[in-house]
């Protein structure tokens, strides 16, 4: 069993409880910060009220040195805080999609796509520049600066027309510049990448954010930009998606999270045009999709894996519906078991809250991850709220 110890910290902001678990598995991440209202207590979620503290099922967030981003995708938002928060239930300092913290509603309670949005997910900082997966509306936004005031429209959409479309495949056939359910961005080295989940592909700008209309250069998990069958209309193998819902990678390596077929797919290098996939994790081999609902969980399956983050020193992936977050030493070798696990007390135990109650270290459908050095950024979706994960 494990144990833990309790550790208060008093800061301007007030007390806060850190529970340090007090074995290797978690290889020395322990939860630090709540963003969200508070437990209830018991089996109990936390309330989903809208304000500029409290969430309804976020499934996207970006963390950076300057930056916190959060898709707040039940209630169709993006919440910003300016510098990284340093206490529980601290409140955001700018909301977009909506007209005010308290407001709710897609496309800004029915005021229009202008400036409304309908279930974003995937956020991103880069060079500057927020960029948002306005995933219902299927379409990219991007702010040129990030925001420091509410409620301000984009400086570019990319996936439709203009700014007040919203039909998928722009209301037609599937091509090179239509999205259909873009749930996920990433920049990787200098390309810019999308989960084009509804189309069943990933396509990617090799010189960065494109230009509105500007068609990808690559379109990889699907043989030409016209069609969009779930694996190729065929069986499952390594070049195939069913719903592709992340994207990560480094200069030398793109890793795409295809939820649906239970795994992650590496290329190494990133693909140039549509190609087999070099490695897969999450299953024992390319033509394996099995989701093992019934167990056995173990370190080397995973069960809906709809974020993947990263960085020079590891990755960290969203085994969603086994409500954990693994934790690999460097990015691992082909079909290689996870080295840590973050929420359940152990690789064979997957319960939502370790079917016990909402805690600082327990998960219900995590969504979204980001690392940032030795923090780590999770949207608890099922929890209504954003942890943050710290390693000394």
């Amino acid at each position: 069993m494990s144990r833990y110890t309790v550790r208060h910290n008093v800061s301007g902001l007030g007390t806060r409880v850190d529970v340090i678990p007090d074995v290797d598995r978690t290889d020395g991440w322990s939860p630090m910060l709540w963003l969200g209202a508070p437990a209830p207590g018991g089996l109990a979620l936390p309330p989903a009220k809208p304000s500029l503290s409290w969430m309804y099922s976020p499934r996207g967030v970006f963390l950076g040195d300057r930056h916190l981003v959060v898709a707040d995708s039940g209630n169709h938002r993006v919440l910003i805080w300016h510098g990284i928060p340093e206490g529980d239930e601290q409140p955001a300092d700018v909301v977009l999609g909506q007209p005010d913290g308290e407001s709710e509603g897609r496309a800004a309670g029915g005021r229009g796509p202008e400036r409304g949005m309908n279930l974003p997910t995937g956020v991103l900082v880069h060079d500057g520049r927020l960029v948002v997966a306005d995933a219902w509306h299927h379409r990219i936004l991007v702010w040129n600066t990030v925001p420091q005031t509410p409620d301000v429209a984009p400086d570019l959409v990319l996936g439709q027309p203009d700014a007040s479309s919203v039909a998928e495949n722009r209301g037609g056939e599937c091509s090179a510049s239509t999205l259909y359910w873009p749930f996920g961005i990433g920049m990787v080295g200098s390309a810019f990448w999308v989960a084009d989940t509804g189309n069943r592909r990933v396509l990617g700008w090799r010189n960065g954010i494109p230009e509105p209309d500007q068609p990808a250069d690559v379109v990889l998990g699907q043989p030409d930009a016209a069609t969009r069958e779930e694996n190729r209309g065929g069986a499952v193998g390594p070049a195939t998606f069913r719903w592709p819902h992340d994207i990560t990678g480094r200069e030398d390596l793109l890793v795409v999270a295809d939820a649906g077929d239970h795994r992650l797919l590496g290329w190494s290098p990133p693909p140039e045009a549509d190609r087999d996939a070099d490695s897969v994790l999450g299953q024992p081999d390319f033509a394996s999709a099995l989701e093992w609902p019934y167990g056995p969980h173990t370190s080397d399956r995973l069960r809906f894996p709809y974020a993947a983050c990263l960085d020079d020193e590891r990755l960290a992936v969203a085994d969603t519906a086994n409500n954990r977050i693994l934790l690999w030493d460097g990015m691992p070798d082909h079909g290689r078991g996870a080295d840590h696990v973050l929420a359940q007390p152990d690789f064979g135990s997957n319960g939502e809250n370790r079917w016990t109650s909402v805690q600082r270290d327990t998960l219900c459908w995590p969504y979204g991850l980001s690392l940032n050095g030795d923090m780590l950024a999770v949207a608890d979706s099922g929890n209504n709220r954003v942890m943050i994960w710290r390693r000394p």
